[in-house]
């Protein structure tokens, strides 16, 4: 009877065990559901606070080259380390408007922007998405080999729904890729800055008329 009721304890403790055991996967679980969701909670944030913030600096501006230049000192400011260039199309060729410069400039032979046609910049700004190096070789890029293996790069369209506005290039070293947390916070306020600039556009077609 001892032996029976031994085995009876131990097979009930083995239950009791196996129970704990799923309970605790269970916890564990639901814990890392909680820290993940509150991990892309604040990351909403940051990026609805960003959108803001560049919004809120945008509507101040007086006119399309100043919209244009705060825009591209808003972009370097959010991703550090990085060269930022604008580029808008117009009718024949592009206009390229780069931080800390006169806009549009003549290009420097040794920078990542002095290798896009205006073939190059109306294909990328056609596409429905945020292009790679890869992506702009694709397209008709022709550039320094050297170069383009020492740096990440990436072009986010503006108007990537609608007329070919513009995109903005951003690119820095390979030793620091790009992140997609940063080129995602790019993309979020593409859109609003094509609504500014086509509306700037508009306003001055309808002025010239």
């Amino acid at each position: 009877m001892s032996d029976q009721r031994n085995q009876r304890a131990l097979r009930v403790m083995r239950k009791l065990n196996k129970i704990r055991h799923a309970q605790a996967d269970k916890i564990d679980i639901l814990c890392n559901n909680m820290v993940g969701a509150h991990a892309d909670f604040v990351k909403q944030l940051k990026m609805l606070n960003f959108s803001l913030n560049t919004y809120e600096s945008l509507l101040a501006q007086g006119d399309l080259t100043t919209l244009i230049d705060t825009a591209a000192a808003l972009v370097k400011e959010s991703i550090a380390d990085a060269n930022v260039a604008i580029f808008i199309t117009q009718s024949e060729g592009f206009e390229l408007h780069l931080v800390d410069d006169n806009s549009p400039i003549e290009v420097d032979a040794e920078k990542l922007e002095n290798y896009f046609t205006p073939e190059v910049v109306k294909n990328i700004c056609k596409c429905n998405w945020v292009c790679s190096v890869d992506d702009m070789f694709q397209m008709g890029l022709d550039g320094n080999l050297a170069l383009l293996n020492k740096i990440s790069a990436a072009a986010v369209p503006l108007g990537r729904f609608g007329p070919p506005v513009g995109f903005i290039l951003i690119y820095r070293g390979i030793e620091n890729k790009l992140r997609v947390d940063e080129l995602e916070r790019i993309a979020v306020i593409a859109p609003g800055l094509c609504a500014a600039i086509t509306a700037f556009q508009t306003a001055s077609q309808t002025a010239s008329n």
